[in-house]
């Protein structure tokens, strides 16, 4: 892919062009945060709310009827259930792998099989997780495994 960087008068507004045979999930997930920038939530620990930035999340997660956003070293508690969770990062890497979790495909280190058709995802701070066998094709897909 080439990058082009062309510095325009101070009297022009700024433009971003691609220029592409197709466009891939990666350029339309750019787009998508250059148009409304970073997805951040509200979470809540010990010390009071934070805001969290979707990208530092690793995965969200229920437990006892409560959603946890896991970041690499902390974990918040966020209002939004899964399903709205589901739609309002549509857009970014994440994708549910099982009925109580969705995860960040971008902090995946690798997955392997596991048993009774599930696979095991291990994330970039060490935390393994399992993923459903009803979401083993999907995520197949997105990784380009047949």
């Amino acid at each position: 892919m080439k990058v082009s960087v062309i510095r325009s008068s101070s009297d022009e507004e700024d433009e971003i062009i691609f220029r592409c045979h197709t466009l891939s999930d990666d350029m339309d997930r750019l787009i998508h945060r250059l148009r409304y920038g970073e997805i951040k939530f509200a979470g809540y620990d010990e010390h009071g709310i934070s805001t969290i930035v979707a990208s530092d999340i690793y995965y969200f997660e229920t437990v006892d009827n409560k959603v946890f956003a896991y970041c690499r070293q902390s974990v918040y508690e966020v209002k939004e259930r899964l399903y709205q969770l589901e739609e309002v990062i549509e857009e970014l890497p994440f994708m549910r792998i099982s009925k109580s979790m969705i995860v960040n495909i971008e902090k995946i280190l690798h997955i392997s099989p596991a048993l009774g058709g599930r696979f095991e995802a291990v994330l970039e701070n060490d935390e393994k997780v399992i993923i459903s066998r009803l979401y083993v094709p999907i995520l197949k897909n997105k990784f380009g495994v047949r």
